[in-house]
């Protein structure tokens, strides 16, 4: 028994090992399958990609209607998109949940930044029985007063508990620093004083102003044939309104700092200082992406980054630390995060400074920056593996307007990034002087350090908004 248990072992890791091989071996042949694009005279672009090796299907929509568009309204747009699914013309909410629920499908709608969305998964052969009500939850959305009532307290509940975790927050606090007056700098998620005075006509004006079918794109991806869905989806979406084309209200410029500032957000009780550290991005269709992704990768972008190991592994200072990239249309961010106890918050933050110059002073060798292509060419065919991946990168294409190249050429770009191209991209994207800085902690004990960094603002973190 126990030779014949080792022997399943032995051959399970095979396996593994030989489907992790497979992988690896074909990583350089991913490409973006096959997919029909096409516009319907109101306006609506689909995409249409079969995927028949699983029977569901998983559709995406996109809509130009973000909180950019919020106004001095704040989370409008976010509470809009939930509000889709309070009812229609035809279904009630609880008739939605129930169809939904019966055919086991999942479908959500939400708003980010610049957009909103809805995104659903469910079996192909459920297609007719789901198709009209997420046609009817895009067009014909009644929003329900009693339903939004509920949803309102909800939201405000939300607010409250999220000012309780610094990391739920401290992103729309730097959005509000980097960007300050500018769209960018709105929160999708609103503030309490704002989402109190909402009424259901606000929401229906928000959707009857922004939802339409001019400058949204649904992107189709399953096991269905893709002559008949074309049929279908376009007869069912051909009834969406055609709008005036939205204007980029986040197309002006963003002001780029002209010092260093901090922003010290006071949480009375905090024990330990939540803290970001950086500056404007980069745009998601900046021809450096992908050069950028490489280099991110080596500073903070995994567990065996720069950051984390001065931050975490060699001083103890966190449990993690990490840089990223957040793009938009238009602009961006970049930002050092982690988080440490009170009385080290003056250690890791010039830690975090410091790995940041070493990365300007020295660069990355050629041993990480092999290590570095090697780990995101092997990244990049997971986050394409299923139907839903498909289809909100379809979705994503048309938004941020690349093409499929970005995949097909993904290998060859990592590829051809040299030591030179390397020391360009640190020098251009990698902000190390006039730093912004957001530090969420007991002010009282984290003032003094805060203002060797640049000038400082102070707001407290049960203010409203932020």
């Amino acid at each position: 028994m126990g030779k014949t248990i080792k022997n399943i072992v032995i051959a399970v890791f095979a396996v593994l090992a030989g489907n992790a091989l497979y992988a690896q071996s074909n990583s350089n042949t991913f490409k973006v399958p096959a997919y029909e694009k096409f516009t319907l005279s109101n306006g609506l672009t689909i995409y249409l990609m079969e995927q028949h090796e699983v029977p569901t299907i998983s559709l995406s929509v996109i809509i130009p209607a973000g909180a950019i568009y919020d106004g001095p309204k704040a989370g409008l747009a976010s509470l809009t998109a939930s509000a889709l699914q309070f009812g229609t013309k035809s279904y009630t909410k609880n008739l939605i949940e129930d169809e939904l629920d019966f055919a086991g499908a999942n479908l959500e709608t939400y708003a980010s930044k610049e957009s909103a969305g809805l995104s659903a998964k469910f079996a192909s052969k459920d297609q007719d029985k789901i198709l009209p009500i997420i046609k009817e939850i895009l067009i014909n959305p009644t929003f329900n007063a009693e339903e939004f009532a509920k949803e309102k307290k909800r939201v405000l509940v939300g607010l409250e508990q999220a000012k309780e975790s610094p990391r739920s927050v401290i992103n729309s606090y730097y959005d509000k620093l980097i960007f300050g007056d500018h769209v960018y700098g709105n929160p999708v998620s609103g503030s309490p004083l704002t989402i109190n005075k909402f009424t259901v006509e606000d929401l229906k004006s928000f959707y009857s102003a922004n939802y339409s079918a001019t400058g949204s794109a649904i992107a189709i991806v399953g096991d269905f044939d893709t002559k008949e869905m074309k049929a279908k989806a376009s007869k069912l979406f051909a009834e969406w309104r055609k709008g005036t084309r939205q204007q980029n209200l986040a197309s002006q410029p963003v002001a780029v700092p002209a010092s260093a500032r901090v922003l010290l957000v006071n949480k009375e009780d905090a024990r330990e200082t939540t803290f970001l550290i950086g500056g404007l991005g980069i745009s998601r269709n900046n021809p450096d992406y992908v050069a950028i992704d490489v280099v991110n990768t080596v500073f903070g972008g995994r567990f065996t980054s720069m950051l984390n190991d001065e931050l975490r592994v060699n001083s103890g200072l966190t449990y993690g630390a990490n840089s990223r990239f957040s793009t938009l249309k238009n602009s961006g961010t970049f930002a050092i995060s982690t988080f440490t106890a009170n009385k080290t918050t003056g250690p890791a933050i010039n830690k975090a400074l410091e790995v940041l110059n070493t990365l300007h002073s020295k660069g990355i060798n050629e041993e990480n920056l092999t290590s570095a292509k090697n780990y995101v060419k092997g990244l990049l065919p997971p986050k394409f593996e299923t139907s839903g991946q498909l289809a909100g990168l379809l979705t994503s294409m048309f938004w941020y307007d690349y093409d499929e190249s970005y995949i097909n050429n993904f290998e060859k770009n990592v590829n051809e990034l040299t030591a030179m191209k390397v020391k360009q991209i640190i020098n251009t994207y990698f902000t190390k002087d006039k730093l912004q800085f957001v530090l969420i902690g007991k002010a009282a004990e984290i003032k003094e350090i805060a203002g060797k960094l640049g000038t400082v603002i102070e707001k407290q973190i049960k203010a409203d908004g932020f």
